[in-house]
């Protein structure tokens, strides 16, 4: 297994920051639903660490939930937006405050299937927080209320995004040289 730092071209948000941000949102989550409560979705499996530190940074009541969502198309990357559950919820969230937490969104195809799926069982409000947005790759208008960071269209790890499975488990988000990794062959 190669070591990242063998591959990594640049360390694109440290730790610091990162948090310092995710500290905002939470800041910002609390004020727009005070008095209220929400209902964090999680998409996995990249979103995982962003919920726990973000879920720390709300002071309102605040519950959290999981999907797993696979999205296929040609070439493993979904041009059209079919999508299939393949975790469902386990509660309902009709007329709840639910806010769909997502590590990065790219195309936007996966995430706004997902806003249609769910806007159908009736929630109170539905809206994204997404730690990464990478707008320059948008192809499907998604309206992100709670956005950490734009980043430019750049292969990124860390921070909950995998490369080939690994690497989630880094405390910041890098930029991977493309030239110098090279993927584990699976036998």
């Amino acid at each position: 297994m190669q070591k990242y730092e063998e591959f990594i071209s640049e360390i694109l948000i440290p730790q610091e920051r990162l948090q310092q941000r995710i500290k905002e949102l939470g800041e910002e989550i609390s004020r727009d639903f005070a008095n209220e409560s929400v209902l964090l979705i999680c998409i996995l499996r990249g979103g995982v660490m962003f919920l726990t530190d973000l879920m720390r940074q709300i002071s309102i009541p605040t519950a959290i939930e999981f999907m797993a969502v696979s999205s296929y198309g040609v070439g493993r990357r979904s041009t059209s937006g079919d999508v299939r559950i393949t975790l469902d919820l386990n509660t309902s969230i009709e007329d709840r405050n639910v806010i769909l937490v997502e590590d990065i969104i790219d195309s936007g195809h996966t995430i706004h299937s997902v806003l249609e799926m769910l806007s159908v069982r009736r929630p109170k409000t539905l809206s994204i927080c997404a730690l990464l947005d990478k707008a320059e790759r948008r192809e499907v208008d998604v309206p992100v209320r709670y956005c950490g960071f734009t980043i430019p269209n750049k292969f990124v790890f860390g921070y909950g995004l995998d490369i080939d499975d690994y690497y989630r488990n880094l405390p910041f988000i890098g930029v991977v040289d493309l030239d110098k990794y090279q993927p584990e062959v699976k036998s």
